[in-house]
């Protein structure tokens, strides 16, 4: 019994680094570039848009379908940033420990 009792303490300690974990994750910001830096997105740790970016320069009605594909670019720069700054952040959390697929914490 005395395991489970040490279990089920690990377990809130863990619930509640998560909860700090998600209260981080909720200030956070991430930049995301394409276009050598001409068009730049951020986005908030609940992968939100916050901001978008564009150098006047790209600014022509004839290079609207490029200016489109940048911003495409640069959504997916920050979202792979982001995803990696969760990733990180989550193994804190576990200590390493990797969790099963679908397997959502806190309980």
């Amino acid at each position: 019994m005395k395991d489970m009792g040490k279990l089920l303490k690990q377990a809130q300690e863990m619930q509640a680094r998560m909860g700090e974990m998600q209260a981080k994750l909720d200030q956070m910001e991430v930049r995301g570039v394409s276009g050598g830096g001409m068009v730049a997105i951020t986005l908030n740790g609940k992968n939100m848009l916050q901001k978008v970016e564009i150098d006047p320069g790209l600014l022509r009605p004839e290079e609207a379908e490029i200016l489109e594909d940048l911003i495409v670019a640069a959504h997916n720069d920050a979202k792979s940033r982001l995803d990696l700054k969760v990733q990180e952040e989550m193994s804190k959390v576990t200590g390493g420990l990797s969790l099963p697929p679908g397997f959502k914490l806190p309980f």
